[in-house]
């Protein structure tokens, strides 16, 4: 596929821009603002979008619940906290804007596997709840299996689109899915494309 159109919940790019769609993203780091405590990195981007003061509160706390924080933690600052939990922070700064679409880009990379798939459980039991639009890049087929509805496959530069995979399972997906034959022949099916692709 080298070809095609985008529209980010049903407009086009230009209209998203201006404001008609909320976006977010989660980067590989989580670029936390070291002299801001917790609440303070989460609170940025509602002060970048000017939103009411008023709201603040209410929406940083909410956030703080889905990610799992604690009142305690949200006093902390970024030095005081282990890799794992400033990703949560990162994500529930990017959760506080509610967003329509949420833009990850291998935000779990650097962590190891065990906190790497409670992250996943986490992001996928948070979708359930919200239900935006991801985009979650990987490199990671195990995780790209457990969290997806589709995984597209993209060739080296120039990047190009070679699969597009449906995933079957249903929500909500539970740890032992990883454990299920259905699962492996899945990854299975995936390496071998991304094998192709890196031709």
């Amino acid at each position: 596929m080298t070809e095609g159109t985008l529209t980010v919940g049903a407009l086009l790019p230009e209209e998203a821009r201006r404001g008609a769609c909320r976006v977010a993203f989660v980067f590989q780091e989580p670029n936390l603002l070291p002299w801001r405590t917790v609440t303070d990195n989460i609170r940025l981007p509602l002060e970048l979008q000017a939103a009411p003061r008023r709201e603040h509160a209410a929406r940083i706390e909410q956030s703080l619940g889905l990610i799992g924080l604690t009142p305690d933690d949200a006093r902390k600052r970024p030095r005081n906290l282990s890799g794992g939990m400033r990703m949560r922070v990162s994500l529930a700064r990017a959760l506080v804007t509610q967003p329509d679409l949420l833009l990850l880009d291998e935000p779990f990379a650097a962590l190891d596997d065990v906190l790497r798939q409670q992250l996943n459980e986490e992001i996928v039991r948070i979708w359930m709840l919200r239900q935006w639009t991801g985009l979650f890049v990987t490199h990671n087929v195990a995780e790209a299996v457990f969290l997806s509805q589709r995984v597209l496959v993209m060739s080296k530069r120039p990047g190009t689109i070679v699969a597009d995979i449906p995933v079957p399972f249903s929500y909500p997906r539970e740890p032992g899915l990883r454990a299920e034959p259905e699962f492996a022949r899945l990854c299975g099916d995936l390496s071998q494309q991304l094998r192709e692709a890196a031709r």
